[in-house]
């Protein structure tokens, strides 16, 4: 299941013992002896050894971590969650039983509560009660959202509950329903082959456009992404994918993703690139420090299989303006040597060894890089690309594990051997959230790629949504 996906299930709890428990189970992974528990979802509505009121008990399970920490609802009275998943409470009912909502006269004396605050009282009593009660029938809806799980019960939301670490919804490949309900239907629905999420209903709109042989490339756009990040490919898929460039055929864009250690999360992979037709995997196990190898497939393939004129770089988070990168270069009008996107042209190397971009004195022993482009939009002329390309299969390339800066020491050496390079900068590039006019938004969540979107669609103007 995927962001956006949901089950269905319609059905009524028992009179017997009235328990009963949804579980979303995943794959089995390779070395483990079972497969994990991504929900487990238990509706006890005679209470447990914990309390004798109705509950809903939420958790996961795991061969390694086992079961996790219980999340409750309704919770203790001592302890008030305040934490929101996808902006949702995490529980939004109390243990109220549907036939314990009279209030007596002793308690209308005692308070002296009006006719009309009684009434108000008894509403938000009703409106948060239990969901569940024995013998009545219930349509409850499980959405999987982008941070977590959440559960609708007859058109209101009841609970939310964050992913845990290792065990998110891409993993589960069965649903398993048990205890004292009477199921009278179970339907899943925006599962990775449906396409029913937003306006865009034809599958087709989402396949990568083909290219034919003789097709002039104006832009070729190179998504460095990972296996897992399945909701972030979709989002841009829905997205800035769509723009008329795109679709034309005039900008091909390309997802480069390397391996995962999991099995499991391969074979979606490769499910997922047969059905879109626009991932290249690589024949690698992904980590952090392998993205400079991204960014030379990316000049590979924007030169030999497509050659195209220009060549960008850009990750899964980022929100691009195809538009304003076609227009920004056309006036430009700089066939070779163009370095386009956020210029640095003063920054060092970091010597602190905690740090995440720590390089030592034998990986770069100035105390100043080059001009380099933030990684998350930079564009090159062809003619750099191919030396990169080049350069690379004849092994005189310059290996360096931070690839935007890679990419500015690459240039840089091309510029010393006698290549006319224009560094040309574009402020416009947000390298971190979102600024009006912008031309890229890093950092940008599926739900938040959808809403830049949408506002584009709407205004006709690059306007951000927080």
């Amino acid at each position: 299941m995927v962001s956006g996906s949901s089950l269905t299930m319609i059905g009524t709890p028992g009179r017997l013992y009235g328990s009963f428990k949804i579980e979303l189970i995943g794959s089995t992974l390779p070395g483990e002896p079972d497969p994990p528990v991504v929900l487990h979802y238990n509706v006890r509505l005679l209470g447990d050894k914990a309390t004798e009121e109705p509950v809903i008990v939420q958790n996961t399970w795991s061969p390694t971590a086992e079961w996790g920490p219980e999340v409750r609802c309704p919770t203790v009275k001592e302890y008030t969650n305040t934490e929101r998943v996808d902006g949702f409470e995490m529980c939004k009912v109390n243990a109220t039983r549907q036939e314990k909502r009279l209030f007596s006269d002793n308690e209308k004396n005692v308070y002296n509560i009006t006719q009309r605050s009684l009434r108000m009282k008894k509403n938000e009593e009703l409106k948060n009660a239990f969901p569940f009660k024995q013998g009545f029938l219930a349509i409850s809806i499980l959405r999987i959202g982008a941070e977590g799980m959440h559960m609708v019960v007859d058109g209101k939301h009841i609970t939310s509950f964050s992913y845990r670490s290792n065990l998110e919804p891409w993993l589960i490949s069965n649903v398993r329903i048990s205890g004292d309900i009477n199921l009278f239907t179970v339907i899943g629905s925006g599962l990775p082959t449906s396409e029913e999420i937003g306006s865009i209903t034809d599958p087709k709109m989402l396949k990568a456009p083909h290219i034919a042989s003789h097709t002039s490339v104006d832009l070729f756009i190179g998504v460095v992404s990972t296996a897992n990040n399945f909701k972030r490919r979709m989002a841009v898929r829905r997205t800035w994918m769509q723009y008329e460039g795109v679709r034309s055929g005039r900008v091909v864009v390309r997802f480069f993703v390397g391996l995962h250690k999991n099995e499991v999360v391969n074979d979606e992979l490769w499910n997922e690139a047969e059905t879109y037709e626009d991932i290249q995997i690589l024949p690698f196990v992904d980590y952090y420090g392998l993205i400079t190898w991204k960014t030379i497939a990316i000049c590979i393939y924007g030169t030999d299989a497509l050659s195209a004129r220009y060549v960008m770089k850009t990750d899964d988070d980022a929100f691009v303006r195809v538009d304003s990168i076609l227009s920004a270069i056309k006036k430009i009008n700089i066939t070779n040597g163009l370095f386009y996107g956020r210029i640095n042209t003063d920054s060092g190397p970091h010597r602190n060894i905690e740090s995440k971009w720590y390089i030592t004195t034998e990986e770069w022993k100035e105390e100043k890089y080059p001009p380099w482009a933030h990684g998350p939009g930079y564009v090159v002329s062809h003619d750099i690309a191919k030396a990169v390309h080049e350069q690379h299969k004849s092994g005189s390339l310059k290996m360096f594990k931070l690839e935007d800066v890679a990419m500015g020491i690459w240039i840089n050496d091309m510029k010393k051997g006698g290549v006319e390079v224009k560094y040309v900068s574009e402020d416009n590039v947000i390298i971190e959230g979102c600024k009006e006019n912008y031309v890229v938004a890093h950092y940008q969540e599926p739900r938040d790629m959808h809403c830049l979107w949408e506002k584009l669609l709407e205004t006709q103007r690059p306007l951000c949504c927080k």
